[in-house]
């Protein structure tokens, strides 16, 4: 076991055994039934550990963003799908960093205590996807209301949360002189604003991951509930994707260690000709080189986690991070279900759920290929690719 894993064995211990009251069975009858993990996402809440990243004045627990990293890395490794309730660790960060005291004071003890979730960040576009400056949604001001019009797309968590951060521009594109620039964030009341301006269409996808398109026609939000600057919401966004991307990264690696926990078990069993499959070189190495993946991932991880607790730059290792995690997660879930022959198919076994659940992190919430780009400008110095 890595040092690192033995820092935080308090952490560990007590969320497996949160976990051990929501077996396997339990998340194979949510993902079959396509319903919300309700019951496990308030055991999480009334535990403290969705509010691990909101400080104690809040009625948070204080963590870093490295101990809330090892709760979503367990919750993976023990069977569960952090992509129910990861969104409420990280959206209120833009709140936290960019809030006036007003804001924080009316909102964060009650994202804290459970009472609101904040699950929702409204960013990309169909039109735009990753191109985040070229998006369509408008926020005009009008007295003491901001009236928002627009479309937005892959929001997550819609139907199972209070509150939504939404980026919107306040300035046209053609009058800023950094496309950067003249984009906002909001604060929305979904209560108030579902059916008074937004419209909800729930996208049906390959996992259970409840995601939504949303329409805006003329949704009227109180001018107080902008963050921050108008005009500076791009900035605030990017503040707070190192710490979703360390986060995602650490789900990605639970799932590693849970393919490679239950496929190593499998093949030690099953026996095939006389012998068990896992007596076999080309059975052990994919499965030995997937484990050395997640750990080298593992790694990358606390790295990023480091540096962003320490409130220095991260991006690129949180970008690396995320690529690792997401490809040796992948690379383990290969083995898992090949290994598994036909069992691996079977919901029984929970192989093919988790085997769909990781293969998300491909694409979300950053694709492989942009990662590289950023890294390939960014870190080698060449060329801008697009």
């Amino acid at each position: 076991m890595s040092s690192h894993a033995e820092q935080f064995t308090e952490i560990r211990d007590a969320i497996r055994d949160l976990c051990k009251q929501f077996p396997d069975e339990y998340f194979r009858k949510i993902d079959e039934a396509r319903v919300y993990p309700e019951a496990f996402v308030n055991a999480l809440t009334e535990a403290g550990w969705m509010a691990a990243l909101i400080p104690q004045e809040y009625g948070g627990s204080g963590l870093s963003l490295t101990e809330a990293s090892v709760i979503m890395e367990e919750i993976n490794r023990c069977g569960g799908n952090s992509g129910a309730c990861h969104g409420q660790m990280y959206n209120m960060g833009t709140l936290l960093r960019h809030g006036s005291k007003e804001q924080k004071d009316l909102y964060l003890p009650k994202i804290a205590s459970g009472e609101l979730r904040l699950q929702s960040m409204g960013v990309t576009e169909p039109t735009t996807g990753t191109d985040t400056t070229k998006i369509k949604t408008t926020a005009v001001k009008n007295g003491d209301r901001y009236v928002i019009n627009g479309q937005k797309v892959w929001i997550s968590r819609i139907q199972h949360s209070d509150l939504m951060i939404l980026l919107a521009r306040t300035t046209p594109l053609d009058q800023v002189t950094k496309k950067s620039e003249g984009m906002s964030i909001f604060i929305v009341n979904l209560h108030d604003a579902i059916g008074h301006g937004l419209t909800v269409k729930p996208i049906l996808n390959m996992v259970n991951h409840e995601t939504n398109e949303l329409f805006f026609d003329n949704l009227e939000i109180p001018a107080e509930n902008l963050i921050g600057e108008e005009g500076k919401g791009f900035k605030y966004i990017l503040d707070g994707l190192n710490a979703e991307r360390a986060l995602i990264a650490a789900e990605c690696i639970g799932d590693g260690y849970w393919f490679i926990d239950r496929v190593s078990q499998y093949v030690k069993d099953r026996i095939v000709f006389g012998r068990p499959i896992g007596q076999n070189q080309g059975v052990q190495f994919p499965i030995a080189r997937a484990h050395i993946n997640v750990e080298a991932a593992s790694l990358m991880r606390y790295e990023a986690c480091r540096l962003f607790d320490a409130k220095l730059p991260c991006g690129t290792e949180a970008n690396m991070a995320k690529l690792l995690a997401a490809d040796a997660s992948w690379e383990a879930a290969n083995a898992c279900l090949q290994f598994h022959g036909g069992f691996g198919f079977a919901c029984e076994y929970d192989v093919e759920r988790k085997f769909r659940e990781t293969r998300l992190y491909q694409v979300a919430p950053i694709s492989t290929n942009l990662i590289l780009s950023y890294v390939a400008e960014h870190v080698l110095g060449l060329p801008r690719s697009f």
